[in-house]
């Protein structure tokens, strides 16, 4: 066996022309496995469901195109009654491309040669919908040599090996946990961290048991971070509002800072100390030390681009802040000190 290792140089990597990455949903669900995790009984489902739906027929999502194909649905929590019962709802003509499998066998049981020998004998498959990852998993849970994060890891891998071969998307559904974490939404995934580090894509559901809205959080190593807010209505789930990186990330920016901006337009020049900063601006929502962090932290991300220099020096006991509005290449000289 040769056991070398196969290297390329990066002049031969740069030179190489390669394949862009395929999208199933354009931005959103890519080739390889993405796990979608969620709640029981939140409607994970009838979006699947939804979802081979529009790709099979060539229909957008969400208002992002789809790439038509052949689609696979391993549907391991229902019977044909009920996935009928469900087109039933859904469509009035369902295609011809979309195929069901109620049972299956488990990952390193056979189930890694039925999909392959169904993507043999149906090449233009190039999505397949695996719903849910625990009815695929044998019961090892932590036993063993490699733990439960190396079997976690292990058989998200056995699933990618199948995707990367065959160039095609797995969507794998999975569960969260009940405790939740409230710094990291993704740290909720059920099982250890090995299933999210395995996966190219993880998407992650959260709906009130009370009410029909949810938030879909994405995040996935070719397809950029962004939060869905999602209405289910007549057993569909409709978008309702996208954000990407960039729009969470000015959601995040302190409102206080465009009212500094409002604050300095009929003004060329102002300097004093925060706490006389929100007395002339009547602020009542931040406190000084706060306009401190604010300023420090987000000056040049908001104001600079504004038109608005912030300087700061301190002098005695206080801290002084001056502000230039500067338009164009006015005469307000960089190197005035404050």
């Amino acid at each position: 066996m040769d056991n070398k290792l196969k290297t390329v140089d990066a002049e031969t990597l740069l030179s190489t022309p390669m394949s862009k990455t395929m999208f199933i949903v354009d931005g959103l669900i890519s080739q390889g496995v993405n796990v979608i995790s969620g709640a029981s009984k939140i409607g994970k489902s009838w979006l699947m469901l939804w979802l081979g739906l529009q790709v099979a027929q060539g229909n957008s999502i969400w208002g992002l195109p789809t790439l038509q194909c052949d689609v696979l649905y391993l549907s391991l929590e229902d019977t044909q009654r009920r996935i009928k019962d469900r087109l039933y709802n859904l469509t009035d003509s369902a295609p011809d491309n979309l195929y069901f499998a109620v049972t299956s066998g488990l990952i390193g049981g056979g189930l890694e040669e039925q999909i392959t020998d169904f993507l043999t004998e149906h090449p233009a498959t190039k999505l397949v919908i695996i719903d849910t990852l625990q009815k695929v998993r044998d019961s090892k849970g932590s036993a063993g040599k490699a733990g439960m994060y190396g079997n976690d890891y292990d058989d998200i891998s056995s699933i990618k090996r199948i995707a990367d071969g065959f160039n095609i998307a797995v969507l794998l559904v999975h569960h969260l946990r009940k405790l939740q974490d409230s710094d990291d939404p993704f740290n909720d995934v059920s099982g250890s961290t090995g299933i999210i580090g395995a996966a190219d894509t993880n998407f992650i559901l959260r709906r009130k048991r009370s009410g029909n809205a949810a938030t879909l959080l994405v995040s996935g190593r070719d397809v950029e971070y962004q939060e869905l807010t999602l209405q289910f209505n007549d057993l569909v789930w409709e978008l309702v509002e996208r954000k990407n990186s960039e729009d969470i990330h000015k959601a995040e920016l302190p409102k206080f800072l465009f009212r500094v901006v409002d604050f300095m337009e009929c003004r060329t020049e102002w300097v004093g100390t925060a706490t006389e900063l929100l007395t002339e601006m009547k602020e009542q929502e931040v406190t000084a030390n706060m306009v401190t962090k604010y300023l420090g932290q987000f000056a040049y991300e908001v104001l600079e681009p504004l038109g608005i220099e912030y300087r700061t020096k301190r002098t005695g006991k206080s801290r002084l802040i001056k502000f230039l509005r500067r338009d164009g290449d006015d005469a307000n000289d960089a190197g005035i000190a404050i």
